[in-house]
């Protein structure tokens, strides 16, 4: 049974970063919302207590079931976990007096706890929060102070338990991963032995025994997800795989037969299926953006369901769902939940008495392109820039149009290439072209336009959870910029998105 670290979520913007931080060390972990625990056949190693929004000194606070706080097995509370364990036991915990966000150092440290080793005197370390603990129960010592923050880190008596008031998790706690591989090697025994490898392997034994011989039908986009998850599914079971690759009209261009190539060199089972007309027939005349992706939602279904048939005897659905989908459709309801329509995570209607198989389900996007390297599918596949699941439609403001569609994936397609052509691909997380519901007027020769204008936007990011605009060198902007509007027909005017995410989103709707 694979080993775990349980991460109970109070509601921190930081909880998915300590998950993604242990991965890193090569160690399984699972988040949990606090009010919904579940530690059945799991084989639980250690236990970390999230940051949260929430104040102990709350009425009401939010806390975890008493069966975690009573296990022998090691346990370490972050921020608001660390106060909890204090407050609990009869410390003091105030509002602080002092700014207690952003850059300290660490003034003091036991070097020779096991918890602290190889974290220096003078260690830079992260903090946010807004109440601190003033004083500590009886039996509880201080390993970790700095100049504002008596009580930066302790340990409960004898007991593996442990709380830190920082974040080791966020990058401007430079020693953070030090500490976290104390906790789960040091402290919990963890053998950090959790690879994409290992994950493949695990994966395609339990996918087999969960789906025998039976069929699985799954829908592909062209995207990351969907790929790996189909290849694994396909180690898993083969022919028993029926894939299904829509073309909603609104992909890049070329897109649906590209795509339809690479599947076919993979060996994976795909039926391409060209719904275009049908999905922009039925977007005409709408412009609200939610409604837009509600249309491409259900024609979607219908058109997959109506491909699903022609497959007799099918009784599991495939998914590329992967973990921040998972985790925000089970958050404890902090301050960075969004769940979007389109969303992965309860999709299915009713009519469609499917099975899910959700083989990506606890992995991060980062580490569904390892898994995929390892399965050896091809680094230009695994390297695409994300691309929404209503494809051009939410890049299309206003009504969508046949010919709307056509100039937007002409400038897309000049704007991607050029980034391909300049290697600056490979260094953008996201690029894409935003078709404006705005005309301007232009001069071109000797005659006076009033055409579209576009906008490119490129941002780098890890998650798209947040994301910054990238400095685009102004040499190819311009290039791009001239290209596009000396072959794009309708188009007379390009701008360049320099929004960062928030306040902005990535895309415009």
């Amino acid at each position: 049974m694979q080993e775990t670290i349980l991460i109970i979520d109070f509601g921190s913007q930081y909880t998915q970063l300590i998950a993604r931080r242990l991965r890193e060390l090569n160690v399984f972990c699972e988040i949990q919302p606090f009010n919904n625990v579940r530690v059945e056949d799991k084989n639980i190693k250690g236990y970390i207590l999230s940051g949260s929004p929430h104040s102990v000194l709350e009425t009401n606070a939010p806390q975890p079931p008493g069966f975690v706080l009573d296990s022998k097995v090691p346990l370490l509370g972050v921020c608001y976990g660390a106060q909890f364990l204090a407050h609990r036991a009869g410390g003091i915990v105030e509002k602080s007096d002092v700014r207690e966000y952003g850059r300290a150092n660490l003034s003091e440290v036991d070097l020779k706890h096991p918890l602290m080793q190889n974290v220096p005197v003078g260690a830079q370390v992260w903090m946010s929060h807004g109440d601190t603990i003033k004083k500590l129960p009886e039996n509880y010592k201080i390993i970790a102070s700095t100049e504002d923050v008596e009580v930066a880190a302790f340990q409960i008596g004898n007991q593996s338990t442990f709380g830190i008031q920082f974040h080791p998790e966020v990058y401007h706690s430079t020693h953070g991963m030090e500490l976290l591989r104390n906790f789960v090697v040091n402290i919990c025994k963890c053998t950090c032995d959790w690879t994409p490898s290992a994950f493949v392997e695990e994966t395609v034994e339990n996918l087999k025994e969960t789906i025998g011989d039976k069929k699985v039908v799954m829908g592909l986009s062209g995207g990351v997800d969907s790929t790996v998850a189909a290849v694994l599914l396909d180690r898993a079971i083969g022919k028993n795989l029926y894939c299904i690759f829509v073309n909603n009209g609104l992909l890049r261009k070329d897109e649906f037969a590209l795509v339809l190539e690479q599947y076919k060199h993979m060996g994976l089972n795909v039926k391409g299926v060209d719904a275009a007309d049908r999905f922009l027939d039925e977007l005409e005349g709408v412009s609200e953006p939610e409604a837009k992706r509600k249309i491409i939602g259900r024609v979607f279904i219908e058109v997959f369901d109506d491909e699903a048939h022609q497959v007799q005897g099918v009784d599991f659905l495939g998914q590329g769902t992967i973990y921040p989908d998972v985790i925000e459709s089970v958050s404890s309801g902090g301050p960075s939940v969004t769940i979007k329509s389109h969303h992965n995570v309860g999709g299915l209607p009713d009519f469609m008495k499917l099975q899910v198989v959700e083989p990506l389900r606890m992995l991060f996007k980062d580490e569904v392109r390892r898994v995929g390297a390892s399965l050896g599918i091809s680094p230009q596949l695994l390297g695409r820039h994300p691309f929404p699941g209503p494809g051009l439609a939410i890049r299309i403001l206003g009504d969508i149009t046949r010919e709307k569609v056509r100039i937007l994936q002409e400038v897309d397609h000049i704007f991607v290439q050029g980034l391909r052509e300049e290697n600056l691909y490979d260094k953008v997380w996201q690029a894409g072209a935003i078709l404006l519901p705005v005309q301007s007027v232009g001069v071109m020769g000797d005659e006076r336009t009033y055409e579209n204008v576009v906008a490119l936007r490129a941002v780098e990011s890890t998650d798209g959870m947040t994301a910054d605009w990238v400095h685009l060198p102004y040499s190819f902007l311009a290039k791009t910029s001239n290209r596009i509007i000396n072959r794009v027909k309708g188009v007379n005017r390009v701008v360049y998105d320099i929004s960062s995410k928030p306040p902005a989103t990535i895309e415009w709707e």
